[in-house]
């Protein structure tokens, strides 16, 4: 029996796959892009890090199993997508000026900012040569060609979605259909296209594929709604993260953003937000402004109504074989394993 260890070792195995194999000067540069894997040290010798958790890559193969396909036909697109996953990262490190991702430093700021981008777009282009690897698997060359064509269209709805984060920073008057209309692209369509995507790798009915995409959108919603929710309340020793980080932070994330348009201290947390710097009196009035004004309760219940249309777009599925019902199976248990998640 293929456990989840084992898929994920085939994925990323099948990203390193497509990376090209180059010698003396060109080493290093595909190096800091395995660093950012963490395929590697900074010093760039080998060694095992923490590669996130691979969702994307796992809904990929999930679902063109569900699809009644088969899933290792399917790997060189779940490495696609999870090496663009990456390249978005590379480049949102920048975006944000952060330091550190998953426990270590990022690339750009162990090599500089011209080599963070350079780095970035590399992965962007391999993520791509991955996918044209499908061929390579028995795909017919028109479907490839179909699952090119709607990668770039979901990477050209994450770039729009970045956009509208990047504009929404320090705007105090977004709404919460404005923070749904940002995320729908920068966090789940991505999760979205995975599942889609899948699908068509598996040569599915576009009934099938819209079943699938419309799951993969209603995970990838509820998955970021939940993130914000434990970027307020969640616990340091589960998430990795301070307490209330994204307030010291002064993200202006869903919980956020609801306590500014139903709140009746929202003057109040606006001013608190103005400030250049939240320390931790500025926090807790903060903290006390979003718990009176029920936001943590709102994003539960919104995360709930996205993880209940999750289940019903699964119910759409007409699995013609015992391997698809257990695919669908397994991708209604990770959606149930993601409710309320803590980390």
């Amino acid at each position: 029996m293929i456990t989840e260890n084992d898929v994920r070792h085939q994925i990323q195995a099948e990203m390193r796959a497509a990376f090209p194999v180059v010698e003396g000067r060109l080493s290093r540069f595909y190096a800091m892009q395995e660093y950012h894997l963490g395929w590697r040290n900074e010093d760039l010798t080998p060694t095992t890090a923490d590669p996130g958790k691979l969702i994307r890559p796992q809904l990929v193969l999930l679902a063109c199993a569900a699809a009644g396909g088969d899933p290792q036909r399917a790997l060189p697109l779940a490495a696609g997508v999870q090496l663009l996953h990456d390249f978005s990262l590379i480049h949102d490190d920048i975006e944000d000026d952060s330091a550190m991702r998953r426990g270590r430093r990022t690339l750009w700021h162990i090599w500089g900012l011209a080599h963070g981008i350079n780095a970035g777009d590399a992965m962007f282009v391999i993520a791509h040569l991955a996918i044209h690897r499908l061929s390579d698997r028995g795909l017919p060359a028109e479907r490839v060609l179909t699952i090119l064509r709607r990668f770039d269209e979901i990477i050209l709805r994450i770039c729009e979605g970045q956009y509208l984060d990047l504009s929404f920073e320090g705007d105090l008057s977004i709404s919460p259909d404005d923070y749904l209309t940002m995320i729908g692209g920068k966090t789940a369509a991505l999760i979205a296209g995975a599942a889609e995507l899948g699908a068509r790798a598996a040569g599915a009915s576009e009934e099938t594929v819209t079943a699938l995409a419309d799951f993969g959108r209603a995970v990838g919603l509820a998955f970021q709604i939940e993130d914000d929710i434990l970027g307020v309340w969640g616990a340091p020793e589960q998430t990795g993260k301070p307490f209330a980080a994204d307030l010291y932070r002064r993200k202006v994330s869903l919980p956020v953003v609801h306590a500014l348009s139903h709140s009746p201290d929202r003057e109040r947390l606006a001013e608190l937000y103005r400030q250049p710097v939240l320390g931790d009196d500025a926090v807790k009035q903060a903290l006390a402004i979003l718990d009176a004004a029920g936001s943590r309760s709102f994003c539960a219940a919104m995360a709930n109504e996205y993880h209940r249309a999750a289940f019903d777009a699964l119910d759409r599925l007409h699995p013609s074989t015992d391997a698809a019902a257990a695919a669908r199976d397994r991708l209604r248990a990770l959606t149930q394993s993601l409710i309320g998640r803590q980390y």
